[in-house]
């Protein structure tokens, strides 16, 4: 059987926006090593590969060109919107993820997937050696840090759009990456924000699902409302919806497949 791939636009409706994941639904298990050449010779953000398990879930795991991460949500969008597109889930039914990070879910609203993660909260710290100098020493209100990111909030959304950070002194800080946000002035919106990782091969991922398992939780909190509409600001853009809970976070988008294939 010929291994069948697709390349989805996460986060957006529309072709060539969004946050492009590469999807293989395999079907035999595959070695780490091919998963990550497969995902070097694809040079996406992310590519997702998936396996259909006996209790009717599946196995998740997500790859850069360069390293395999703990969480990814616009490829987890990706994966669920090609598993409902092609037929291989009944489209009336939720599915469940088994990953790293533990159970993930996806239900479907309409035209919108909304995923449901566990929330990763960040605390207040101090900013590493070489954060602020890596942010051209950028007005800021808070520094924080989950397991996975430091968090920036920025004073004004001007600073989120125009900042250009020092790849070289983010590369020396000891985390996935750095997520900067700032109140949105568009009344559509309740925040924007920008994801840089450079340490995991991506210096700017163009819409980052799992960085808002931060941002929800963070924004809820300083808006006074569980439910917001975000805006992440890269040169591609995504829109997602995101709803903070106790201890988990919907993080709604919709998606577009752009690509399908067969390796040969």
């Amino acid at each position: 059987m010929q291994q069948r791939i697709s390349v989805v636009d996460a986060f957006t409706d529309t072709p060539f926006h969004g946050n492009p994941a590469a999807v293989c639904v395999l079907s035999e298990q595959k070695p780490d090593e091919w998963m990550q050449q497969l995902a070097m010779e694809m040079n996406l953000p992310e590519t997702a590969f998936l396996r259909r398990l006996e209790n009717g879930n599946y196995t998740l795991r997500w790859f850069t060109p360069t390293t395999e991460v703990d969480l990814c949500g616009h490829a987890t969008l990706a994966a669920a919107h090609i598993l409902w597109e092609e037929g291989l889930h009944p489209a009336s039914e939720p599915i469940e993820f088994d990953t790293k990070s533990g159970a993930l879910f996806a239900t479907r609203d309409g035209d919108w997937i909304v995923l449901d993660f566990p929330t990763e909260a960040a605390e207040l710290c101090e900013a590493p050696v070489g954060l602020l100098q890596a942010l051209h020493h950028a007005k800021t209100r808070f520094v924080g840090r989950n397991r996975l990111d430091y968090l920036v909030e920025l004073e004004d959304e001007s600073l989120v759009h125009s900042l250009a950070p020092d790849m070289n002194v983010l590369l020396r800080i000891e985390a996935r990456g750095l997520i900067v946000t700032a109140v949105a002035k568009d009344a559509t919106f309740d925040f924007v924000s920008r994801y840089f990782a450079p340490r995991i091969g991506v210096n700017e991922d163009p819409v980052t699902g799992s960085t808002h398992t931060a941002l929800a939780p963070y924004w809820a909190a300083k808006l006074g409302k569980t439910s917001l509409m975000a805006f992440q600001a890269s040169r591609r853009g995504g829109v997602l919806k995101v709803e903070a809970r106790a201890e988990r976070v919907g993080i709604a988008g919709q998606a577009v497949t752009v690509l399908r294939a067969h390796l040969v």
